[in-house]
């Protein structure tokens, strides 16, 4: 029996959209063994009845793209899925039981692949690296290319820094996210992002903190997500008036996260009015980023 603790996830940070992303201490769990001869699959916490109990599960997917990379072939698998990351809100809970599936499976294979293939795996099957890279290192992760060209760097957060997430009552598929930032931006737009990453990156490198509330800022995707997601920018304000220092759509959205260094309990206040001033409810989670990644619990 397998056990594998995967991080939640905020993929863009911004301005780094497709190529940055940050893990924090939300987990999903992914327990898998070799059992019987059939497919089991249980899933407790976020999903549940929604996730596929079937070969169309996606830790299931996961696993047999492994097992087909090393020619393993279990008879039977029972897989248990322990969720707390909520589904469709940004967070990457998909990349997390992706990553889950791919690290199980290469244990009960003989653990035959390395780290790099795993991620490579990940990236194919998630089709961006902003989620499944951080998951699967922890930290802050800076992509850039994709599959056998992806390079990347880990970055520790700096100390102090933490977040709160607001995650609304209601899902956004990331396939009608994506549809709705143009394939063309301008190219005043794509340097005002440039910059602002690559000011993001030199802020979270040298802890400067003053810097990180100032270069936090997109013009490539969030502004066409916003209609998505009723009462983004008063939130947005809501959560910098009351203490945030930057404030961003995590991933696809529709989930705000607020960078904190303190007066967390009021930040998350403030976001929950903003939200219900547009009659949507919603609820808070305060984060810690996670620096280890993807962790084996049981093997």
């Amino acid at each position: 029996m397998v056990k594998v603790r995967v991080p939640a996830t905020s993929a863009n940070l911004g301005p780094g959209y497709d190529t940055m992303g940050m893990a924090f201490n939300l987990y999903n769990y992914v327990t898998m063994e070799e059992s019987g001869t059939d497919l089991s699959i249980l899933v407790q916490g976020e999903g549940k009845g929604d996730v596929p109990l079937n070969d169309d599960n996606i830790v299931f997917q996961a696993a047999c793209q492994v097992f087909q990379e090393v020619d393993y072939h279990p008879k039977g698998l029972k897989i248990l899925l322990e969720n707390n990351i909520p589904v469709a809100r940004g967070l990457g809970s998909s990349a997390s039981i992706i990553v889950g599936g791919l690290m199980a499976a290469n244990i009960i294979s003989g653990e035959k692949l390395d780290r790099e293939h795993l991620l490579q795996l990940a990236i194919k099957m998630e089709g961006h690296p902003d989620n499944v890279a951080p998951a699967f290192l922890g930290g802050v992760v800076v992509t850039a290319g994709m599959n056998e060209q992806l390079k990347y760097m880990k970055i520790e957060p700096p100390l102090g820094l933490n977040a709160v997430a607001a995650i609304p009552d209601f899902p956004l598929a990331t396939k009608t996210a994506r549809e709705a930032v143009p394939k063309d931006v301008s190219l005043s737009d794509a340097v005002f992002n440039i910059g602002h990453a690559s000011l993001l990156v030199a802020a979270l490198m040298k802890s400067d903190f003053n810097l990180l509330g100032k270069v936090m800022e997109d013009k490539i995707h969030q502004k066409y997500r916003a209609p998505l997601i009723p009462g983004m920018e008063k939130v947005f304000a809501a959560a910098k008036k009351a203490g945030a220092i930057s404030v961003t759509l995590s991933g696809a959205g529709p989930t705000l996260i607020a960078f904190t260094l303190g007066k967390e309990k009021q930040i998350a206040q403030a976001m929950k009015d903003g939200f219900a001033h547009f009659n949507i409810n919603c609820r808070t989670i305060y984060l810690v980023p996670e620096r280890d990644g993807a962790v084996v619990m049981l093997k």
